[in-house]
């Protein structure tokens, strides 16, 4: 669990989370030790009897936090989303329950939670050795984000870093090479991002395109001419061109060097915590964690 993040997320104030579908071992084991780390606040749903019975299998009295009762997937899902858009709520939180269902509630204009803007999801991936984190857009929601959506990344993981005490975000485009070149379509787009973002912000540097060396690695850089740029081998955050290479990415991070992966949903009235059956409850807490930097709410 990386301790930077919950240091970070204890100046704030544990936010509402409206938990989806709540009543099984892994979002409750999640929300118990996110709860008792002090970065959050549950709201359950889901069905009350399934919920109060997995809290006593953790030795864990709830009686102090609110139950909503609800029957299966969407209805659960309907009303999580529904006390977030109606200021309830501060957080949607994914449990058991499928993707689709949730996102449907979430980007359901009853909801109330849509606010113009393009979701976009960002991981948030820690080494277990410490040292500085980097982040990763868009690997879970968008498939094949067009040029508007990875600007709207570009802005959202931006303003996240500057959460996070990144008064000057290094952002980076990914693709297979650091030229602009007609028969790789991402290079073209990493070249077109980088432009726009340099002209739209004067308060991050941004470089692309760039192949995963010249991002990671400053010898590489070096090798390779780059020492100029401010963003080769120092890059804070990765845009990637679709969900496939962002996907892969994250979870080369996570399995091959045992990185722990914090993700949220942006772009909606509140942070949306969309977690996974294969997530740690490391993983779980991070991404509690992470929302409560991304509410930011005083003490």
């Amino acid at each position: 669990m990386p301790q930077d993040l919950l240091i970070r997320a204890n100046r704030f104030a544990p936010p509402r989370v409206a938990i989806a579908r709540a009543g099984a071992p892994l979002p409750m084991l999640a929300a118990k030790e996110a709860t008792k780390a002090g970065v959050m606040v549950p709201v359950f749903v889901g069905e009350a009897d399934m919920i109060r019975a997995e809290a006593a299998r953790l030795g864990w009295d709830i009686s102090g936090y609110v139950i909503y009762d609800t029957a299966g997937e969407q209805q659960a899902g309907e009303i999580a989303a529904a006390l977030c858009g109606a200021g309830e709520a501060d957080v949607l939180m994914k449990g058991q329950l499928h993707t689709d269902v949730f996102m449907k509630a979430a980007v359901s204009r009853d909801a109330g939670l849509r606010t113009g803007q393009r979701f976009v999801h960002i991981f948030h991936i820690s080494h277990p050795d410490g040292g500085r984190p980097i982040l990763i857009s868009d690997a879970a929601v968008n498939v094949t984000p067009d040029l508007e959506t990875r600007k709207a990344s570009i802005a959202e993981v931006k303003a996240l870093l500057n959460r996070l005490d990144t008064p000057r975000p290094k952002i980076a485009i990914l693709s297979a090479t650091e030229s602009a070149i007609a028969s790789v379509p991402s290079s073209m787009d990493g070249d077109a991002l980088a432009t726009w973002a340099k002209r739209e912000f004067t308060d991050m540097d941004v470089s692309g395109p760039l192949a995963l060396d010249l991002i990671m690695s400053p010898d590489a850089a070096a090798t390779k001419g780059l020492t100029a740029d401010p963003v080769a081998g120092h890059a804070d955050a990765i845009i990637v061109p679709d969900i496939v290479s962002g996907n892969a990415l994250f979870k080369a991070f996570v399995y091959f060097t045992g990185g722990c992966a914090a993700g949220l949903v942006t772009g909606a009235k509140v942070p949306i915590l969309l977690t996974s059956r294969a997530d740690p409850p490391a993983a779980r807490i991070a991404s509690a964690a992470l929302a409560a930097i991304s509410c930011g709410l005083p003490k």
